[in-house]
């Protein structure tokens, strides 16, 4: 794991104010009758104008500027033209960035226009689990601290983590040391690294309404839940820091 400095970690927080502002673009954008595709392209104009790259286009071969995964997907959906945003919907949004260097990763789900109330209260657990996460996010407490404190406030809602894809370090690269779960169980416990001042994190909860398990696509990337209930995503860059968790994506 390598602890970042304070030059270093105003250098992500730069990096984390343009993906904060490319989710801003997309809020702004959401209508029903707006192509997934049509969000894409006004995160990656957003972007590039700001100085920024994006990393997710063409990672692993990954064919576009963003996730944007809508109802049932829980991550990495493809946008495309003819996917078209409908009234009560809700749409989780991933997006990846590299400015001068380092990294920022953030991801939101979005209600379009008025949304029933399972979707409601789905949206709001799940931006609750991952404040819930942040605030876990001390110096010399351990990553443990954190996935224990977003899978029990999951499960005390009734609602279900992914166990399947995890939040991660962040700095020059995307993906660095170490993984942050959402979960705990004994073999996290058995690398259960400590949060040391300069660490960063990708703290990255996915919340499903009605099972755990979540299955891919024939497209090789879309992951959706096993009963086709809502799942939402939510997601921040934040850095340990001696006076508490400092979150470099929030918007402002």
């Amino acid at each position: 794991m390598r602890l970042k400095s304070p030059v270093e970690l105003e250098r992500m927080h730069l990096a984390g104010q343009v993906v904060a502002g490319a989710l801003r673009k997309v809020r702004e954008a959401l209508a029903p009758g707006v192509s997934t595709q049509c969000l894409d392209e006004v995160i990656r104009d957003y972007v590039l104008s700001r100085g920024g790259t994006l990393l997710f286009y063409n990672y692993k071969g990954f064919p576009a500027s963003s996730c944007i995964s809508i109802n049932e997907e829980v991550v990495h959906g493809i946008p495309r033209k003819r996917r078209k945003l409908e009234e009560g919907d809700i749409v989780s949004v991933d997006i990846g960035v590299r400015h001068k260097g380092f990294c920022g990763d953030a991801a939101w789900t979005f209600p379009v226009g008025r949304v029933g109330e399972d979707a409601r209260r789905l949206l709001e657990a799940g931006e609750a689990a991952l404040m819930e996460g942040v605030n876990a996010c001390r110096a010399m407490r351990r990553v443990s601290d954190i996935a224990r404190a977003i899978q029990a406030f999951v499960e005390g809602r009734g609602y279900y983590v992914v166990k399947q894809f995890v939040g991660h370090g962040i700095g020059t690269k995307l993906h660095e040391e170490p993984q942050v779960p959402n979960y705990v169980d004994s073999s996290i416990l058995k690398q259960d690294a400590i949060l040391r001042p300069g660490l960063v994190l990708a703290i990255e909860p996915m919340v499903n309404q009605g099972t755990e398990e979540v299955v891919t696509l024939d497209d090789g990337w879309t992951v959706v839940t096993a009963d086709r209930g809502l799942s939402v995503h939510f997601e921040h860059t934040v850095a340990v820091t001696a006076d508490g968790p400092w979150i470099l994506t929030a918007d402002g």
